[in-house]
């Protein structure tokens, strides 16, 4: 399980190094894609056949599950974590996450995500702030 935030910085190569604490769990070659709120996911390349396989049973019950199949699977790469711990991220999923040199590398359960700092923290506030309507929602 994948938990904690840490920030990290890109270089010159659009590397990004994943937080010592995943490395393990995540393995040698990562899937990393498009994800939610505009940010990156990043799965081990282990448990990605199944949650691709999760995502494609949506893509012929609708539109929007289509829409979501091809954000995620069409937007899907393949990379290798090197020795050094990093992973090569294309400039179409940085630009799609609006990744700028910080970043923040959260654990999310099953995966990792990968934020722009500035929008992870504007994200985490509004959580924050609305935090208890949510917990009351998921309640009801």
């Amino acid at each position: 399980m994948f938990i904690g935030e840490y920030r990290h910085t890109f270089d010159t190569k659009n590397r990004i190094s994943l937080p010592a604490k995943f490395r393990k769990e995540l393995g040698r070659s990562v899937v990393i894609t498009r994800g939610l709120d505009h940010c990156l996911f990043v799965y081990p390349k282990l448990s990605w056949k199944s949650q691709a396989t999760k995502v494609a049973q949506h893509s012929a019950a609708g539109a929007a599950g289509r829409g979501l199949a091809r954000l995620m699977l069409a937007g899907a790469v393949e990379a290798d974590v090197d020795t050094a711990g990093r992973v090569l991220v294309p400039d179409y999923l940085k630009n799609f996450a609006g990744l700028s040199v910080k970043s923040v590398v959260a654990g999310v359960s099953d995966r990792v995500e990968i934020w722009d700092e500035k929008n992870w923290l504007s994200y985490t506030k509004a959580i924050e702030r609305d935090a208890d309507a949510f917990a009351e929602t998921l309640a009801s």
